[in-house]
């Protein structure tokens, strides 16, 4: 079956995006900053929007681009509209049911990849989608968005450390290093279920094999965008390391300063590093735009940085003031990173030109 052409694939992406800015306002709302009232309103949803309205279509739009399957878009459409259907207020069992839909197709295609290749990273995105479907289904079923904290991380944590291991095929890891990675995963899925100190230790120990195996300790000695990405990639693993700690030391508990700050670390540190080190290229291959490097690429992610620190702070020294300014500067960051990835390709279609 043809593949779905970039012009039809910009308007799912777009959908992402929508729930990621409304998503961070919700964030803002709920830290006391005055918002207009829809931001105030999904105030409840800001987690929800920012994992499935956002990183759900995303992450299904690269894995649909990947398998080259019409079929396989309904997963970020799904994902999509599901966050669109929190944001316009429908009921939400309806929003559940489309981001049931979303993640139950994103699990069907990584399967079927895994099939196609039977390989530990292939298997490592597939746990990942089903950990994004199961915490959807526990969220139809009643559960709480703070009980489906561990699962949709999870969801996140296994899809990113499922794609390094894939590019770790470069620099292939020993059968030692594959070892330690299977029990770290063996560590990983009971620890979303049972325990937030074995799932802490499991990250840790993941950030660990992460740093030491990934081939952006060599890479990080190169120039231009091959250094930025690595940059990206170890601060990020060192954002992972650190939340991973907290839920070791503190746990998970609902509300506590602890579960704020080992939350933000993964989510915004770990995950969004990610995002700003793999932008440049993830958006070439699903919109077939040039984005070319430009040192500026660095600001977005220093203010991501230094914003975790202010929060961070807050946090540990029990300071909503801090808390809420660190918050508004995450946001300024997540925004610089919007503005410097259109004006990237922007400058792409003149330099084309």
């Amino acid at each position: 079956m043809a593949d779905l052409r970039p012009a039809f694939r910009f308007p799912l992406l777009a959908l992402g995006f929508v729930s990621l800015i409304l998503g961070v306002g919700a964030g803002l709302a709920r830290l006391g900053w005055t918002l207009p009232r829809l931001a105030g309103d999904l105030a409840a949803f800001h987690g929800p929007l920012m994992v499935c309205g956002f990183f759900g279509t995303v992450i299904s739009l690269e894995r649909a681009v990947a398998l080259a399957r019409r079929s396989a878009y309904l997963g970020p459409l799904a994902a999509g509209a599901g966050g669109l259907s929190l944001i316009f207020g429908l009921p939400l069992i309806a929003a559940q049911a489309l981001l049931i839909l979303g993640s139950a197709v994103l699990l069907a295609g990584s399967v079927l990849v895994f099939l196609r290749q039977r390989a530990l990273f292939t298997f490592t995105m597939a746990a990942g989608a089903a950990c994004w479907l199961l915490g959807n289904v526990l969220w139809l079923g009643g559960a709480s968005v703070y009980g489906l904290g561990p699962w949709w991380m999870g969801f996140l944590v296994l899809t990113i450390a499922g794609e390094r291991l894939e590019l770790s095929r470069f620099l292939p890891p020993s059968p030692v290093a594959q070892g330690v990675f299977v029990v770290v995963l063996a560590g990983l899925l009971p620890g979303m279920a049972l325990s937030a100190q074995l799932f802490g230790a499991a990250l840790l120990a993941l950030a660990l094999w992460l740093l030491r195996q990934d081939i952006a300790r060599r890479t990080v000695r190169e120039q231009g965008l091959t250094r930025f990405i690595a940059v990206c990639l170890l601060s990020g693993y060192a954002w992972l390391a650190l939340a991973g700690a907290i839920m070791l030391g503190a746990g998970l508990t609902p509300g506590s300063l602890a579960y704020d700050a080992a939350l933000h670390a993964l989510m915004l540190g770990f995950v969004f590093s990610m995002v700003f080190g793999h932008a440049p290229i993830i958006f070439p291959a699903v919109l077939r735009v040039a984005m070319p490097y430009h040192p500026v690429f660095y600001a977005p992610l220093l203010l991501l940085h230094l914003s975790l620190l202010v929060r961070l702070a807050g946090d540990a020294a029990a300071s909503f003031e801090w808390r809420s300014i660190g918050g508004l500067l995450n946001a300024l960051a997540l925004l610089a990173f919007i503005l410097n990835t259109i004006t990237a390709v922007i400058r792409g279609k003149h330099q084309a030109a």
